[in-house]
């Protein structure tokens, strides 16, 4: 198929475009290199070395023969999008081009306008440039498990039966987001779903969890494939920021009780669900959900099974729990559905100690790279 995917300069569209472009897709990138810029802007960095983006499709043509086109700018920018259409005509367009980080989305005003700006308005350019250029491409769609948020009940996928007056009917599953980010991610949902009822347009909304893990088969084969490693206070994730503070010998600084659940996946289940998707596409005018994790930790177990790994490779390290910088609940029941992917060929990797250690191994390599003043929190939602 022809394949378009939307931020593949980043941590899930890179290894997601390579993983594509393996299995004999004719792979395109759209990116406008902001999460680059943003590393300057915070004075951060990813603990593996990154090649530029023209570097890395080079690298990868040499190495498998496989030509991944470029095209760099703005979702925002609809005339440069319907050229990025007109030139690829799409079969699937798989949207990974938003600002992904909710602290950073709470800095401040003009983060958060940014943030829902950048995110959703892109999100509209596509669903109008789908529209008007592609209307059999199949848009597939990052969510992210944060728009259910931490309800008292199951999470179901995408949608809930209810029952009022003594009338039932299937509604969209309610969205408790907690931060400016999440809150974009759940306009993006309501205007693919208008947009598939009102034009006919197909979509899957894949509601991921936490992605963690580094390399994927692809992505391994050189240096210059590297992806990213993000373990700052606004980028990195809790198992990240507990990875590097093993190695740099810091304590692992839990958010207040630790008891904060949430659900997880490795990037190598990333790529495979996408690809899952790319291959299963929703009927005309179907929004179709899928919610894409493999199993759920809190950050206490999370931060227990780093610390073990460590002290087996002789850091020692201890776990700290300091002031939680965001506005969440701390004590909550979770328990949400996942069967969609399964049932269509998912086969799970699973957060091992051998999985650990590998990241482990590949901080200690770099950790020269770690700027130790950005991995505690400096945002806080209030």
């Amino acid at each position: 198929m022809r394949i378009v995917v939307a931020g593949g300069d980043g941590f899930c569209g890179w290894p997601t475009a390579l993983y594509l472009s393996k299995q004999g897709h004719e792979v395109s990138i759209l990116d406008n290199l902001v999460r680059r810029k943003i590393d300057e802007e915070l004075h951060s960095n990813s603990v593996t070395p990154i090649a530029t983006l023209e570097e890395r499709v080079t690298k990868w043509q040499e190495l498998t023969g496989n030509e991944i086109k470029i095209f760099v700018g703005d979702l925002n920018h609809y005339d440069f999008l319907t050229q990025v259409f007109k030139q690829t005509n799409p079969d699937a367009f798989v949207h990974f081009g938003e600002q992904r980080s909710a602290p950073y989305s709470m800095i401040d005003r003009e983060h958060a306008i940014y943030t829902q700006t950048n995110n959703v308005m892109g999100n509209l350019n596509v669903l109008y440039a789908i529209k008007e250029l592609a209307p059999d491409c199949h848009l597939i769609k990052l969510g992210t498990m944060g728009e259910y948020g931490t309800p008292n009940i199951d999470i179901e996928e995408g949608y809930l039966e209810v029952e009022h007056n003594g009338r039932k009917d299937t509604v969209p599953f309610p969205k408790q987001p907690g931060s400016f980010y999440h809150l974009s991610k759940v306009h993006d949902s309501h205007n693919i779903m208008f947009a598939c009822k009102a034009w006919g347009i197909r979509a899957t909304d894949l509601n991921q969890g936490v992605v963690y893990g580094l390399h994927t088969d692809e992505t391994g084969l050189d240096p210059i494939l590297n992806n990213r490693l993000d373990y700052d206070g606004v980028y990195g994730t809790a198992l990240n920021r507990f990875l590097i503070q093993a190695v740099t010998g810091h304590d692992l600084t839990v958010y207040g009780t630790g008891a904060q659940t949430r659900a997880f996946l490795n990037i190598k289940d990333t790529i495979r669900c996408v690809e899952i998707a790319v291959n299963n596409p929703a009927d005309n005018g179907e929004f179709r959900v899928f919610n894409q994790f493999t199993e759920y930790f809190t950050v206490q177990e999370l931060a227990e099974k780093v610390k073990r790994v460590a002290n087996q490779l002789n850091l020692k390290t201890h776990i700290a729990h300091i002031e939680n910088p965001r506005v969440e609940t701390e004590e909550h029941y979770y328990h949400a559905v996942n069967t969609k992917l399964k049932s269509l060929g998912l086969e799970p990797n699973l957060l091992t100690d051998h999985v650990l250690t590998e990241i482990l191994e590949k901080v200690v390599e770099h950790k020269d790279r770690v700027i130790k003043e950005n991995v505690l929190p400096t945002i806080y939602w209030k």
